[in-house]
């Protein structure tokens, strides 16, 4: 081991040229790729790895020819009616400038869909021609009435005041994108399940589709956010004359991903330059400003240079991860920094390279097992089961090793031939802000520690029982601030057009059926015609389609639904048509095979499938409701459906992104207990190895236990859920906090292994104390920042991440040498 640090002593101390050099041609190269950094803010982004029901959604989206599309709201200014000539010219053009863009596919709106009431018109009739609201028979009171009336028009293309309607912009799909990622479902499905038809090639195979995907992917993207803009500008021109919001999970996609920009850049020149601002109030002198410095930006560059070389996309939830590094990485320098300072003012007459070889040689193996305690509590991410949350974990545990490597590379060699200088004198050290406040924590602790370990258990009751009380039920609109355009936009949508957040309900044929028709395939019966598909299916008849309605209406019933759509609605319109008689069996067979396109389009292919066997009920959810409880609510509407309805388990099945985002949230809430059960184990373990002794295990994880405890249970008593954002604050206090704990305990045990226990917490508190609080204060100060974020998630998380390191700083000052006095983890004298 001696020889290893000779080796690097001589390297850095004695070829800092040379150190340079390697740093440079590494940075050059990292700088290079840095180009191809690349921001994700699909869907894909915020799904649970391996998640069962994203199959089974993306297998319902192809069978009912589901879509992207935007919803634009349209409310006319100046008190005009949504009816008046001067509105639907307005509206008209609008629409017409909308279908002309080049990536729409088609466009729907109040002007297009085909009205039977306005004036009553018959199936035969309708058959001919669908009469539309510009059309000159149309009555436009009677329009109004049937817009606010209708089974399928109320709440969808117009509210019930008549003064919004909602433009439905159908954006065009990307075939090739949806191919790739058919076949590489395909393939995983292959390799989860160990096919025997998984071999080489398709495990190749697989490699290039991934490749092929993520392109086509990070390009569909790039055009997404162009296609936005574009119906951005179009739409502001048509601003002066009506309040106008866009609307739809692609657009909020985009916007996501100009969130995540700003978000990375805001708060990558903030923290810098509060890292920059103290230092230079904290040191006052121009190298312990530069030399940090470089070491954060190098850390920065470094791994955003590898996370463009290897194309790891940044998400909502890593876009914090520059902040991060930059704290982390300023943490380390500071620690040596305090450390050189120390030695300096205690032996002036020492060289450079003493100094800072004495500083290394002190500071290396505690800095190596808080680099590893980081590591291991961003690596229990990856208990979430969360893509994005992993990937976060994983992004941070490249950045951190990087930055202990270019911490320990250039802290030396950028001093390596500088002179000393006058150091600062211990006296004067010990006047300063924070030597006095650490200096009233180290007598408290020497004087009152029962009543300080008193506190600290009050305290962890408290958090427990806050605890209790976490929950994730949190409404999406909520995480934006109610002057962005998506806040808005959900909430014309939400209130006024029948909820925002989709849900579909699948209801497949009973078992017994199911085995029926596999009889009667067997039999290879002869074809005897003229029953039609209302003879054929389960669900396609008049009985049966009864049924459908009475489960239709007890979902429409319930408190948190919007607007619900299912063949139900298509029968109820069929009623009006029929002059208010239920169409039987042979009429139902009659319009299947004879209805216009346009009807077949909009009233039954998105409601059932093509064999009339399954069912699909679209039902949009109000998120804005402030009792929503996603979980209960879908447990509810599922049980109900097999309890009521007298439907077998297997019948019914709920998908849809509520679904989806529900799976997520719920496995943040699963999550939580077994991350920070993996985190202080791990940590325990770290302790053990680093001091050799159980007690220090049991020691080391204390302070931050509390302080995880304490912010998570702050959170329960202010009814803050937990979000994809918020999980990850527990392990980020601890994978801060715990440096401060393992640089304190390594500089405790030596001064009691120089000077006994008497006087060691007052030594400790004001050497290495000093440097646990400057980092501290960089972190709280720096994530401060986050609150100017338009990500609600992203405020909390820099607010309460904040909050935890300065509990972690509190416990690591008072709770912990605390223990270490009264449970005496080192001997003393012994050699050093």
């Amino acid at each position: 081991m001696r020889s290893i640090t000779d080796a690097f002593h001589r390297l850095t101390l004695g070829a800092p040229w040379l150190v340079a050099l390697l740093l440079l041609a590494v940075l050059g190269a990292a700088a290079w790729q840095a180009q191809y950094f690349k921001l994700d803010a699909s869907a894909d982004s915020l799904i649970l790895e391996g998640d069962e029901d994203l199959a089974y959604f993306r297998e319902i989206a192809a069978e009912f020819g589901t879509q992207d599309f935007l919803v634009v709201t349209y409310r006319p200014q100046d008190e005009r009616g949504l009816f008046e000539d001067a509105t639907l010219a307005h509206l008209k053009q609008l629409r017409d400038e909308l279908a002309g863009l080049e990536f729409v596919d088609s466009v729907q709106s109040m002007l297009d869909v085909p009205l039977i009431q306005s004036p009553p018109t018959t199936l035969r009739e309708i058959q001919r021609e669908q009469r539309t609201l510009l059309d000159p028979g149309t009555d436009r009171e009677m329009a109004k009435e049937e817009f606010r009336e209708s089974p399928f028009y109320a709440n969808l293309i117009m509210n019930q005041e008549a003064t919004v309607t909602a433009i439905l912009v159908n954006l065009k799909p990307d075939e090739r994108a949806a191919e790739l990622l058919d076949r590489r479902q395909q393939l995983r499905s292959m390799q989860r399940e160990d096919s025997a038809d998984f071999g080489e090639e398709e495990a190749a195979e697989l490699a290039r589709v991934e490749e092929a995907y993520g392109a086509r992917k990070a390009q569909v993207q790039a055009e997404l956010q162009r296609n936005i803009s574009s119906v951005r500008e179009l739409l502001e021109g048509y601003r002066d004359e009506a309040e106008i919001f866009l609307g739809g999970l692609p657009m909020i996609s985009a916007d996501m991903i100009n969130f995540v920009s700003n978000d990375i850049a805001t708060f990558g020149i903030g923290v810098a330059l509060f890292i920059l601002l103290l230092l230079a109030i904290s040191f006052r002198r121009l190298r312990w400003v530069v030399i940090p410095s470089l070491v954060c930006a190098a850390s920065c560059l470094a791994t955003v240079g590898f996370l463009g070389l290897v194309d790891w996309r940044v998400t909502i939830v890593s876009s914090n991860f520059i902040s991060l590094l930059l704290i982390l990485s300023l943490s380390l320098t500071i620690h040596l920094v305090v450390r050189y300072r120390e030695l300096h003012a205690l032996h002036p007459q020492q060289s450079m390279p003493e100094l800072v070889r004495g500083t290394i040689d002190s500071k290396f193996l505690p800095s190596v097992f808080t680099v590893l305690t980081t590591v291991v509590s961003f690596a229990s991410l990856a208990v979430s089961g969360i893509r994005p949350v992993i990937d976060f974990g994983l992004m941070m545990t490249v950045g951190v090793c990087f930055s202990f490597v270019l911490c320990f590379l250039i802290f030396p060699s950028a001093l390596a031939r500088l002179s000393p200088g006058a150091p600062q004198p211990v006296e004067q050290q010990a006047r300063n802000f924070t030597a006095r406040v650490n200096s009233v924590l180290a007598a408290l602790s020497e004087r009152a520690p029962g009543t300080l370990m008193l506190a600290f258990v009050l305290v962890g009751g408290v958090a427990i029982a806050g605890m209790a009380r976490l929950s994730v039920e949190n409404r999406f609109i909520d995480y934006f601030h109610d002057s962005t355009e998506i806040h808005q936009g959900m909430l014309v949508i939400d209130r006024e057009l029948g909820g925002t957040t989709p849900l579909d309900i699948i209801l497949e044929p009973p078992q017994w059926f199911l085995e029926e028709q596999k009889e009667l395939e067997e039999m290879d019966l002869p074809d005897l015609g003229g029953g039609g598909l209302t003879a054929e299916s389960y669900w396609y008849n008049a009985r049966n389609l009864r049924d459908l309605t009475e489960i239709h209406d007890y979902i429409d019933a319930q408190p948190e639904t919007g607007k619900v759509l299912s063949m139900a609605t298509t029968m109820r319109m069929l009623k009006i048509l029929n002059e208010g008689e239920w169409p039987g069996d042979f009429m139902l067979s009659l319009i299947q095979r004879m209805a216009p396109d346009q009807i077949v389009e909009n009233l039954f292919d998105p409601y059932m499938s093509e064999d009339g066997n399954r069912m699909r009920i679209a039902l949009r959810v109000v998120d804005s409701d402030p009792d929503l409880r996603r979980n209960e609510f879908l447990t509810r509407i599922e049980n109900g459906l097999i309890e009521n309805f007298d439907l077998e388990p297997q019948q019914v099945h709920l998908t849809g992104m509520m679904v989806l985002y529900n799976n997520v949230m719920q496995s943040l809430y699963r999550s939580q207990a077994a991350t920070l059960g993996v985190v202080f184990v791990a940590i325990g373990l770290m302790f053990l190895l680093l001091f050799g002794s159980p007690k220090m295990a049991l020691i080391g994880i204390a302070p931050t236990v509390v302080a995880a405890l304490s912010v998570l249970g702050m959170m329960g008593w202010l009814a803050i859920p937990l979000d994809i954002m918020t999980i990850t604050i527990a392990a980020i206090t601890i994978g801060i906090g715990v440096h401060d704990t393992i640089h304190y305990s390594y500089r405790f045990r030596d001064e009691v292994r120089e000077r006994g226990y008497e006087g060691a917490i007052s030594r400790s508190h004001m050497s290495v104390g000093r440097a646990m609080f400057y980092t501290t204060l960089v972190v709280t100060l720096g994530f401060s920042i986050l609150v100017m974020s338009n990500f609600v998630p992203t405020i909390y998380f820099g607010l309460f991440t904040g909050v935890a390191m300065v509990f972690a700083l509190i416990a690591n000052l008072t709770l912990l040498p605390v223990l270490l006095k009264r449970f005496r983890p080192f001997p003393e004298g012994a050699a050093a």
